[in-house]
């Protein structure tokens, strides 16, 4: 069985606070976009998890995401057989995009047909949201959805299911730890440097939903948020470059770090406008992994 697993941007990420299980509450607006990994998922008789990956990055042992995914199927459902899980690396690895939690949501709805569980979508949902907060959005396979609580509360939006948004997106080849992100980002507010939560209105993720809907990127410019942002511009001066490089290089056009970043996106008129200046930033910055990819529409 051979499925795709799509990455995700955060168009609007507002952080509330920090709960008694030591996550936070959040608001966050999910994009999945057309930039993949491939995943092939092939039974055993015997009982074994096996994780292969192309990417030296990818942990292959019970920390990886897929490997966690299956391992909870096995043990909540009784599963006798075993599963090979290889990995075909494209998103790149802790870059605010999802790419780990975009697996294991491919491997449970895989090993779901695969061992042919019936497991309905809203369990799966509980599942996933016991391996990574951002897991539910992939499973529940919409192109844009609110997601509330630590972000695996998900609220699909049907009113932007055509929505179609264009993005260049610049990768610094650096590693981003996200519960360090968010570890200062509680120091930072404790000791009063950054007014967490407060920079955004709660109603501003409401214009960016009807910004998206009228395709008025200079709307949608306004209304893009990631209260983590200048956490990791803090702590990482290569998001802060990439930043400035794509402002000088797409004037007045809305750019925004995704997750706990370092990945920075901005979004354009045109798949064939993000493939010029794609070309452009790869070859003035070749340090950097650039990508053109857009909104993944349900096919």
């Amino acid at each position: 069985m051979i499925l795709s697993s799509f990455a995700k941007v955060n168009l609007f990420l507002k952080v509330l606070n920090k709960r008694q299980d030591n996550f936070h509450n959040l608001i966050t607006l999910f994009e999945r976009i057309d930039l993949c990994d491939k995943i092939v998922l092939k039974m055993r008789k015997d009982a074994l998890i096996k994780v292969t990956c192309d990417d030296p990055a990818v942990p292959l042992d019970e920390s990886n995401l897929c490997y966690r995914s299956a391992a909870l199927l096995q043990d909540k459902f009784g599963v006798k057989k075993g599963v090979d899980i290889r990995i075909f690396k494209k998103i790149p690895v802790g870059a605010g995009l999802g790419g780990g939690s975009s697996n294991a949501s491919t491997a449970l709805v895989g090993l779901n047909r695969l061992w042919k569980l019936g497991i309905s979508r809203q369990r799966l949902c509980r599942l996933g949201a016991q391996i990574g907060s951002d897991v539910p959005f992939f499973i529940h396979d919409v192109p844009f959805a609110l997601g509330l609580g630590r972000g695996e509360k998900i609220k699909p939006l049907a009113s932007l299911k055509k929505a179609k948004l264009w993005h260049l997106l610049a990768v610094p080849r650096i590693h981003v730890s996200t519960p360090t992100i968010y570890r200062k980002f509680d120091a930072l507010k404790r000791q009063k440097k950054v007014r967490a939560g407060l920079t955004a209105p709660a109603e501003g993720v409401k214009i960016l939903l009807l910004s998206i809907r009228k395709n008025d990127l200079s709307r949608i410019g306004e209304n893009l948020f990631n209260s983590l942002e200048p956490i990791t511009i803090r702590l990482c001066s290569e998001v802060r470059s990439v930043k400035y490089k794509l402002a000088k290089l797409t004037p007045e056009k809305p750019i925004l770090m995704s997750g706990s970043g370092p990945a920075v996106f901005c979004i354009l008129n045109s798949r064939r406008e993000a493939v010029f200046l794609g070309r452009r930033l790869a070859w003035e910055k070749p340090s950097l992994r650039v990508f053109v990819t857009g909104t993944k529409l349900n096919s």
